[in-house]
């Protein structure tokens, strides 16, 4: 009697952060997927998702292995990204988190973990080859915005790693991500009524919209792509067409003054990102996802329709270097000008300019 060959059993994956953001997205997709046994949804609170088994745990809890024991696969998405969050206490809880959830993964023996950073980890900047190759150096300068989170973060993976040779993880790093509810300094970039530019090089803008990061993840989760992996839609759209794509003009300033005075604008507390993020938006970081594209995954969003969405997510609201406020407030602070070093910039720029005459 010939045996019959056993279809390998369905794995059990489990997501953190799914009562809200991206872990809600991901677990609505996973709970629909034929390609998993069972959904476990991790969060300190229970989400509207039925379908999923619910465990409620602070995933800094070291009692979270106890509650994994049955998972093969672990995506990890709790995390705090806000931008207004004040950073000391963002990079703590980003940090606990991870590392309890690699440690535990490791203890419960779980066979993946998938985490979610950036492509920013790359590092902006104007001799950056268009694009960059997927193994390209992890170049970004280490700083107190979340792009320091992510690079402490990977950091973490690599010890893991050589702590836990048995334990499998995939990182997976977007582009810059669109979509609803996400607010990023690139998203806050575009609510601005001028568009920042440096003197002698021009940005390059790759986006990842919400739809195929999510669709990269249930790839990860089930194993299909592996290591180090980026995420964005193909190519990139230059300057000129996301200024005629906007609407919005360019504001053109010197590096130099341009990043000195942004940096003293954080340290007066009057802008909550550091000073090496304004990089990502005037410099290049554009990725070239060649895992995906050989395991045969396309995007479903252009560049081109994910910033178009970009632009009609918009709220409201002026941003003053990635610091949100009521029109009335920003037209008053900013007086017209796109953002806070703008303003400030250029009235340096006008007083250097009178001392000279």
């Amino acid at each position: 009697m010939v045996p019959t060959s056993k279809r390998p059993r369905q794995p059990v994956v489990a997501v953190t952060g799914a009562a809200s953001g991206i872990g809600r997205e991901l677990l609505a997709k996973l709970v629909s997927s034929a390609d998993f046994r069972r959904v476990v949804a991790i969060d300190e609170e229970r989400g509207d998702i039925r379908e999923a088994t619910w465990r409620v745990i602070d995933v800094r809890d070291p009692l979270l292995a106890n509650r994994i024991s049955d998972i093969d696969v672990l995506v990890h998405l709790a995390g705090d990204y806000a931008l207004d969050s004040d950073p000391v206490e963002r990079r703590a809880y980003n940090l606990r988190a991870a590392q309890t959830v690699l440690t535990a993964c490791a203890a419960a023996r779980v066979r993946r973990v998938v985490l979610v950073t950036s492509a920013m980890v790359y590092g902006a900047a104007p001799d950056n080859e268009v694009p960059l190759a997927e193994d390209a150096p992890v170049a970004a300068e280490p700083d107190t915005g979340l792009v320091g989170d992510h690079l402490e973060i990977e950091s973490l993976v690599r010890r893991s790693l050589r702590s836990h040779p048995g334990l499998e993880v995939t990182v997976v790093r977007p582009a810059a991500i669109v979509g609803p509810g996400i607010d990023t300094v690139i998203t806050r970039h575009f609510e601005s009524p001028r568009l920042l530019t440096v003197k002698g090089c021009m940005p390059r803008w790759q986006f990842c919209h919400l739809d195929d990061l999510i669709s990269v993840l249930e790839l990860a989760a089930r194993g299909v792509v592996t290591g180090v992996v980026a995420v964005g839609s193909e190519g990139w759209l230059e300057q000129e067409q996301v200024e005629e794509l906007s609407g919005i003009r360019r504001f053109e300033l010197p590096a130099g003054l341009t990043f000195g005075t942004a940096q003293r604008l954080h340290r007066l507390g009057i802008t909550p990102a550091p000073a090496t993020d304004l990089h990502y938006v005037v410099y290049p970081w554009v990725v070239d996802c060649t895992t995906l594209r050989e395991a045969g995954w396309k995007p479903a969003w252009t560049n081109e329709a994910a910033f178009r969405q970009l632009l009609e997510l918009r709220e409201d609201a002026t941003t003053v270097v990635g610091r949100r406020l009521p029109v009335k407030e920003a037209t008053l602070t900013a007086a017209g000008a796109t953002v806070a070093v703008i303003g400030t910039a250029a009235i340096v720029r006008q007083v250097r300019k009178k001392r000279r005459q």
